[in-house]
C-alpha cells in the first residue's frame, strides 16, 4: 500500500511554525516524510513496551525467582505506571514545556525517547552482568535463591525509566503526527485521516512483532539479545526522528482542561454561601466577555443537575463596581460550568469501564504463567514461547474490527434503527459481557488443567510440563481480545463524542486513566487475595498446580458481572449530548479532527 504524495501548494500556514519560529511553508514542512519519522518512534515504543511487558512474568519467575503473585503485580504496576505517566506527559505539554517556538510535543518525544532508551539499556545490562541477577536454580531442585534488594533495585529502575519514557511518548506521538497535516486544507485533511489509519496499523504491527519475533528471541537466544535489540531500535528511531527537525511543523497547544475543571469547583466552593439567582440570565456567560478564545466555545443550555456548580457563574458585584477582571478561580462562565457538568455526568460510565482492564491484565500475567506449565509444542521440534500466546489476543482484536464493521454493524443498524450500528455504550456493554465470559472460560480451563496434573501425579512438580495442550487457553484470549476491540473503540468514541468541545483533550485523559486504574486494581486484588488465602491452600501459589487460580478467576468473573450490572444502570441514566442539546433546541457544532489515543 503506497503512501499518498503530498502536493506542493507553496503557501505558508497561519497556525503552524517551522523550527526557526517562522510560519511553516506547506511545501517544505509536514506531510508524509515528517509523519513517517514520527511513526517510526511509535513502532519502537510498541515493540519495546509490549516486548518487555508480555514476557516479563516469565523472566521474573524463571530468572529472578520471584513468586507468581509478586511477578504479576510487577507487570501490572509497570503497565499501569506507563499509562498513568502518559497523563503526566499531557500535563507537561500543557503546562511545563510552553516554549516560544511551540516545540512542546517535539521536545516531549525527544526527551522521553531518550529516557526510554536509557531504561532499556539498563535492563539489557542487568541481563548481561551476572551479579545483577540471582544464580540459576540447582538441577532437579525447586529451591531457588530469589533476587536480592540490589538486583531488584536495578530491575525496577530500568522498568520505571522505560515506563516513564513510554508515558511521555504516548502523550505526544499521535498528536505531533497529526500536526504535520493542515486540517483546514481539504487535501491534507484527507491525508490526516490516512495517517490515523496508518497509525493504528503501525501499532498493530509493532504489537505482533513484540509478542512473536521479539518474544521468541528473548526465550531462545537470551534476554540480552531481545532487550539489546529494543535498545538499539529506540536509539535508531530517535536519531531518525531528530534528523527530521527541519521538516516538522510546530503548533501551539491549548491550556489544560483540568484547570477549568478545578476552577469551576473552586469558584463554586468560594461562593457556596451565595444563592443562585432565579433568573439564569443574570449568571455570567460567554456573551458577557469578548475574548476570542472563549467566543469560539459553543454556548450550552443550562441543566438542572449538579446545581451547586452553578454558583461558579454568580457575578461578583465588587469586581463589577471596580471594573476589575475576577480571577478564574472566583468566576466562570455558565458555559464553562455546563462543560464541567458534562464531564461529571460521564464519570459513572468511566468508573464501570475500569474493571475490564483488570481482566485484561490477567492475559499478560497468570494466563502466561499457565502457558509455562502446559505442552506448547507444534510438531516435534518447535515450541511456542509462553508469552506468544498473547498473539491470539492481538489477532482477536484485529479480527473483531472487520467482523463488527462488515457483519455486526449492518445487522445492528437495522435492528436498533441506528445508522452507526451499536451505540458507543452498547459496544462497551458487549465488551464487558465478553470479559465476564472470558473469566468463566478461564476458570473452567484452569480446573481442566489441574485435573490433568493430578491424574498424572504432577501436583507437587513445580517445573514439570502438564500433558495438556496450551491451545486450551485460546478461548480466554479470544474473548478478552474481542472485548477489548469493542470496549477500546466504544470508550474512545464515547469520550470523544461526549466531551464538550472546549475540553476535548480531556477525552484522552478519561480513557487512559481507565487503563492505568484497571492495572493498579489488578495489583490490589492480587495482593489482597494472596495475603488472605496464604496458608495450606493458597489461590495464587508459586506452584500453580498446588494453587487455586480458578477461584481467583471466579472472583474476577463475579466482580465483572456486578460491574456489568452497574454499567447497565449508568447507561440507562446517561443521556447523550446530542439528544440533550436537541431537546433544548441547540445544535451540536462540528467537532475538530482528533487523533488516536495513546495506547
Amino acid at each position: 500500500m503506497a503512501l499518498p504524495i503530498t502536493s506542493d501548494c507553496g503557501k505558508t500556514l497561519s497556525d503552524a511554525w517551522d523550527y526557526k519560529g517562522l510560519p511553516a511553508n506547506r511545501s517544505k514542512t509536514g506531510g508524509w516524510i515528517s509523519s513517517a519519522m514520527i511513526l517510526g518512534v511509535e513502532t519502537c515504543e510498541r515493540l519495546i513496551t509490549l516486548g518487555i511487558a508480555f514476557n516479563l512474568v516469565t523472566y521474573l519467575t524463571g530468572v529472578m525467582h520471584l513468586g507468581n503473585a509478586v511477578s504479576a503485580n510487577t507487570v501490572t504496576n509497570f503497565l499501569g505506571t506507563s499509562f498513568m505517566l502518559c497523563l503526566l506527559g499531557v500535563q507537561v505539554l500543557n503546562v511545563w514545556l510552553m516554549s516560544p517556538l511551540s516545540f512542546d510535543r517535539y521536545l516531549t518525544i525527544a526527551i522521553f525517547a531518550t529516557v526510554q532508551a536509557l531504561g532499556v539499556t539498563i535492563l539489557t545490562i542487568s541481563t548481561i552482568i551476572p551479579n545483577l541477577r540471582p544464580p540459576p536454580c540447582p538441577d532437579h531442585s525447586s529451591t531457588c535463591i530469589p533476587a536480592n534488594g540490589t538486583q531488584l533495585g536495578v530491575l525496577h529502575l530500568a522498568l520505571y525509566l522505560t515506563a516513564l519514557g513510554t508515558g511521555g511518548l504516548k502523550s505526544s506521538v499521535s498528536g505531533f503526527g497529526s500536526d504535520q497535516f493542515d486540517d483546514k486544507n481539504e487535501g491534507e485533511r484527507a491525508r490526516m485521516t490516512t495517517f490515523f489509519n496508518w497509525f493504528y496499523f503501525i501499532v498493530s504491527i509493532g504489537s505482533l512483532m513484540a509478542v512473536t519475533v521479539l518474544v521468541y528471541i528473548e526465550d531462545n537466544l537470551g534476554r540480552k539479545w531481545g532487550y539489546g535489540i529494543c535498545a538499539c531500535a529506540i536509539v535508531v528511531c530517535l536519531i531518525a526522528f531528530l534528523s527530521g527537525t527541519k521538516r516538522y511543523r510546530f503548533k501551539k497547544l491549548a491550556g489544560s482542561p483540568l484547570t477549568q475543571f478545578a476552577a469551576v469547583f473552586v469558584a463554586a466552593w468560594n461562593k457556596r454561601k451565595m444563592e443562585v439567582p432565579a433568573d439564569l440570565s443574570q449568571l455570567f456567560n460567554v456573551d458577557d466577555i469578548s475574548e476570542t478564545s472563549v467566543k469560539k466555545k459553543q454556548k450550552l443550555p443550562h441543566s438542572k443537575q449538579f446545581r451547586f456548580l452553578d454558583k461558579a457563574a454568580i457575578r461578583i458585584p465588587e469586581a463589577e463596581n471596580n471594573n476589575t477582571i475576577p480571577s478564574k478561580w472566583n468566576l466562570q462562565t455558565l458555559t464553562d460550568v455546563e462543560e464541567v457538568k458534562m464531564i461529571v455526568r460521564m464519570l459513572p460510565i468511566w468508573a464501570t469501564t475500569i474493571e475490564f482492564w483488570t481482566i485484561h491484565a490477567q492475559m499478560t500475567t497468570f494466563s502466561v504463567s499457565q502457558a509455562v506449565t502446559m505442552d506448547r509444542h507444534i510438531g516435534r521440534n518447535f515450541q511456542i514461547p509462553p508469552a506468544s500466546m498473547t498473539a491470539f489476543l492481538i489477532a482477536s482484536i484485529l479480527a473483531t474490527v472487520p467482523i463488527y464493521d462488515r457483519l455486526i454493524a449492518p445487522i445492528a443498524a437495522k435492528l436498533f434503527k441506528n445508522p452507526q450500528g451499536l451505540t458507543p455504550l452498547r459496544r462497551v456493554g458487549v465488551g464487558l459481557f465478553l470479559a465476564t465470559l472470558a473469566m468463566v472460560v478461564a476458570a473452567l480451563t484452569e480446573i481442566k488443567r489441574l485435573h490433568v496434573a493430578e491424574a498424572n501425579g504432577m501436583v507437587h512438580d513445580k517445573n514439570g510440563i502438564v500433558p495438556i495442550s496450551v491451545f486450551w487457553l485460546i478461548p480466554q484470549f479470544i474473548l478478552t481480545g474481542a472485548g477489548e476491540a469493542l470496549i477500546y473503540a466504544g470508550q474512545l468514541d464515547f469520550f470523544l463524542r461526549e466531551c464538550p468541545k472546549g475540553m476535548k483533550t480531556m477525552s484522552t485523559g478519561l480513557f487512559l486513566s481507565t487503563l492505568a486504574l484497571g492495572f493498579f486494581l489488578s495489583t490490589l486484588l492480587v495482593s489482597l487475595v494472596n495475603s488472605t488465602t496464604a496458608g495450606s491452600h493458597p489461590w495464587l501459589a508459586d506452584n500453580l498446580n498446588e494453587g487455586r487460580l480458578y477461584n481467583f478467576y471466579w472472583l474476577l468473573g463475579i466482580i465483572s458481572l456486578v460491574n456489568f450490572g452497574l454499567f447497565l444502570l449508568a447507561s440507562r441514566w446517561y443521556i447523550y449530548k446530542e439528544t440533550w442539546l436537541a431537546a433544548e433546541g441547540f445544535e451540536v457544532e462540528m467537532e475538530e479532527t482528533t487523533g488516536p489515543s495513546c495506547h
